[in-house]
């Protein structure tokens, strides 16, 4: 399931409700985005041709 949030426009103006669940959102989505950017400077998982599970393994 993907949850996204609510998006604002010229004549629908967010409620506080809707801006409380997008702050909600974010806040459990910022730490999961830096691990995957941090995973992406691993030079390692760049050069890695193999099956996930072992790589898993391996890390």
């Amino acid at each position: 399931m993907i949850v996204t949030g609510y998006a604002a426009s010229r004549t629908h103006k967010l409620t506080p409700g809707e801006k409380e669940a997008n702050r909600v959102l974010s806040v459990g989505r910022a730490p999961v985005e830096h691990g995957f950017a941090h995973l992406k400077n691993w030079r390692t998982l760049t050069k890695l041709r193999t099956d996930p599970a072992r790589a898993t393994q391996l890390l």
